[in-house]
């Protein structure tokens, strides 16, 4: 298999053979550039500039400024609106790919498009090539990591898109006069409020909660466990005896890790008797799947994620060979931990197959919905409904997960349960991966990020255009642009009627 770090890295400065774009990033932008200028993006703004108690009223606030986020407020920005980013990491350390991100390269195919929105130079392959020539790309197994952060830096650049970094949004308001009240604290814990007209939560994997680990393993020490997805320094696993709970993607990722670090032993405490083999969701990968999901009658969309739960996805091949390619890596199937306690400097943990002393425990026990872990959204929780709600599940069809999922409707809007009254919620929009069972996976992962982007932000504009219909009709009656003057002609009588012959 062809390292992706080595094969970019050889092909530097290489020539780039791909009709349309000439090496090297200024070259590129230039296209881009063009391209943008050909399809006239993006538009002008056109909705009124409001204000309320003195600060300007945005037409859109996008909470998180990851992929997500960024690919969102592009096509907003695009369609001629007025939208506010904000993300509580540093620049250029959004979302997980330079953080707590461990694979060594994206777990998506590389031709998938993306958040290019449809435009060939703002794909990461022309990004690649521009860089390192169109030999490199064809040789690319996989794209690297790093090199995915280091393209949503440069997408972030050349599309000028403002994130406020370092700010975290702490309170969510809507309110029954058609805006939304949030309040955000910046980096030197100022406290401020902003308004907006909608607002859009985008928050990544961890979508409305965040890392799901048994009850027991909050009761161990901090010093002895952690979850996949945390700020850990895997350094201090060296020479330590570590434990993965799980055989997904993110459980190869933290196992290869911790032994890249110096792991004494890493044992995989795997639940199930063998490891899935097959990513049933890639079999339904197509344009009728991305944009057909929400269409779906209840029962269809229930019946399809349930299905891709119950079958769970299977971690990478190369992920799981990094792995297996150290000595001391043991691969324990049919190994469901039950509960741990501290023994003396160790962990005593409890499985189906008998007991293990371990130093360490890492969770890769994914995510889940849990309102609780998003205070921000503590005025909205009590009232948004989910499909756990209104739902009858169909015998051998129970699933939790799906459960807690937001039962959205069609504007990507939350929506209220019966008997609750909360007006303006449904200027709420949920963009992340929560929203797969009511839209379909448009909302959090690579393949079809773009569409999910341009759908909402088309969905955003035309909602935001309705509202102010009375606004945009008096700008049509005063609009007085001619476009003839009135000297592009001489007017001339009809002819007389003339009976005479001669």
């Amino acid at each position: 298999m062809t390292n992706p770090g080595d094969a970019s890295a050889s092909n530097t400065g290489g020539t780039s053979t791909l009709a349309g774009i000439a090496p090297g990033l200024t070259a590129l932008e230039a296209r881009l550039a063009w391209e943008l200028a050909a399809l006239q993006l993006p538009a002008a703004r056109w909705t009124p500039e409001l204000q309320h108690a003195g600060q300007s009223v945005a037409d859109v606030v996008i909470i998180g400024a990851g992929m997500s986020g960024l690919t969102l407020g592009a096509a907003l920005k695009h369609r001629g609106l007025q939208v506010d980013l904000y993300d509580e990491s540093p620049e250029g350390f959004e979302g997980p790919w330079a953080t707590t991100a461990r694979m060594e390269t994206l777990r998506s195919p590389k031709q998938l498009t993306g958040p290019a929105l449809g435009i060939p130079s703002l794909s990461f392959r022309a990004w690649f090539e521009a860089q390192w020539g169109a030999a490199a790309w064809e040789v690319l197994d996989k794209i690297p990591r790093l090199h995915w952060m280091d393209y949503l830096r440069w997408y972030r650049r050349v599309l000028g898109i403002e994130v406020h970094n370092r700010h975290r949004v702490t309170d969510v308001w809507p309110q029954p006069d058609g805006r939304v009240k949030l309040r955000i604290e910046d980096a030197q814990g100022v406290v401020l409020e902003r308004w907006a007209r909608r607002v859009v939560v985008a928050t990544g994997r961890a979508g409305l909660g965040g890392a799901w680990v048994p009850d027991w393993a909050r009761q161990l020490p901090p010093a002895h466990w952690a979850h996949s997805s945390d700020h850990h320094d895997y350094n201090t696993l060296k020479g330590l005896r570590v434990g993965v709970v799980g055989a997904g993607a993110s459980a190869m990722d933290s196992a290869a890790t911790a032994l890249e670090a110096g792991a004494a032993r890493v044992h995989l405490l795997i639940r199930r008797a063998d490891i899935p083999r097959i990513n049933k969701g890639k079999g339904a990968g197509n344009p009728g799947f991305v944009h057909g999901h929400g269409r779906l009658p209840d029962a269809w969309k229930w019946r399809i994620r349930h299905y891709i739960n119950v079958q769970q996805v299977p971690p990478p091949r190369g992920s799981t060979l990094r792995v297996s390619q150290h000595p001391n890596a043991f691969f324990h199937l049919g190994c469901a931990v039950q509960g741990a306690q501290q023994h003396g400097a160790a962990l005593q943990v409890s499985t189906s197959a008998g007991p293990i002393e371990l130093d360490f425990l890492i969770f890769a026990t994914g995510f889940v919905v849990d309102w609780a872990q998003r205070p921000m959204l503590r005025h909205l929780a009590p009232h948004a409904r989910t499909w756990g709600d209104r739902w009858q599940v169909e015998p051998g069809q129970e699933d939790a997960e799906l459960l807690a999922c937001p039962d959205l409707g069609g504007n990507f809007e939350f929506q209220a349960k019966a008997g609750h009254d909360c007006p303006g919620l449904d200027r709420i929009h949920c963009f992340n991966y929560p929203a797969a069972l009511s839209l379909g996976v448009i909302t959090g992962d690579i393949p079809a990020i773009s569409e999910g982007a341009l759908r909402l932000a088309t969905t955003l504009a035309g909602l935001l255009w309705a509202e102010d219909i009375e606004h945009h009709f008096e700008r049509m009656q005063a609009f007085a642009e001619p476009e003839v003057f009135g000297d592009e002609w001489v007017a001339s009588p009809l002819p007389r009627s003339d009976s005479s012959k001669d």
